[in-house]
């Protein structure tokens, strides 16, 4: 299966935003959908609001593969994820963490865009854990085709996705390489949490947790073991 679909011609963002027809807490979930393409999917009634799907993208066997929440608004627009100031804030991290860009496969969670209007603006809205099920089917099969060494979770959507668990607490595992299956996942912030951070030590102290998050994950794509050269524990 290839990980990054075709992209096809986007429909074009509304100049003014409206309300959304099918916010997914009251959308009908359709699990028994399996839709070849993902620009085809109908799991979740997300895809009516947002301007085209947002596939992962990177190299096909990457060591390393990224795990976000959903796109946002840039992202939404150009088919692309991590492409808004929070990719860029996560280019900066694994540099820092000294892990090679081209050694990561980065998608989120949810693939479509879930958004509020606020004047003209569309606004960020967290997925349901529904949404977050439905859009499972597509997440498993980029772990399935990508089979990296380790996956990093960015925030608690990312982390509830990957256990399939709505009771995941990023705060009791941040940091902490956990075993799922057969995957290791290494918890810890997203670069959103980061830039939203109320004052210069919060911003600070959560990128150095994802910094040193990164650095983990570039350790055991490398062949080393967690920390204390322990296995990661088993809290699937």
């Amino acid at each position: 299966m290839s990980t990054r679909q075709e992209k096809s011609a986007p429909r074009a963002a509304s100049r003014t935003p409206r309300p959304s027809s099918a916010d997914g807490d009251e959308a009908p979930i359709q699990p028994d959908q399996q839709p070849r393409k993902l620009e085809d999917c109908r799991r979740c009634g997300l895809w009516r609001d947002a301007t085209q799907p947002v596939p992962g993208r990177g190299p096909r066997h990457a060591a390393i593969l990224v795990v976000g929440e959903q796109p946002g608004d840039q992202e939404d627009q150009a088919g692309e994820p991590f492409v808004g100031p929070a990719g860029g804030l996560l280019d900066r991290a694994l540099a820092d963490a000294h892990v090679r860009r081209d050694m990561v496969f980065v998608t989120n969670a949810v693939k479509h865009f879930k958004w509020f209007p606020r004047g003209k603006r569309r606004m960020h809205k967290t997925p349901a854990q529904r949404e977050v099920m439905a859009c499972h089917y597509w997440l498993e099969r980029e772990l399935a085709s990508v089979r990296p060494k380790v996956v990093v979770a960015l925030g608690a959507t990312a982390l509830r996705a990957l256990t399939q668990r709505a009771d995941a607490r990023l705060t009791a595992m941040l940091g902490q390489p956990i075993q799922v299956g057969d995957m290791t996942v290494v918890p810890t912030y997203h670069p959103s949490f980061v830039l939203r951070a109320p004052d210069a030590h919060a911003r600070d102290m959560a990128y150095s947790a994802l910094v040193d998050a990164l650095r983990q994950a570039g350790r055991i794509a490398g062949g080393e073991a967690p920390p204390d050269g322990e296995q990661p524990p088993d809290r699937s």
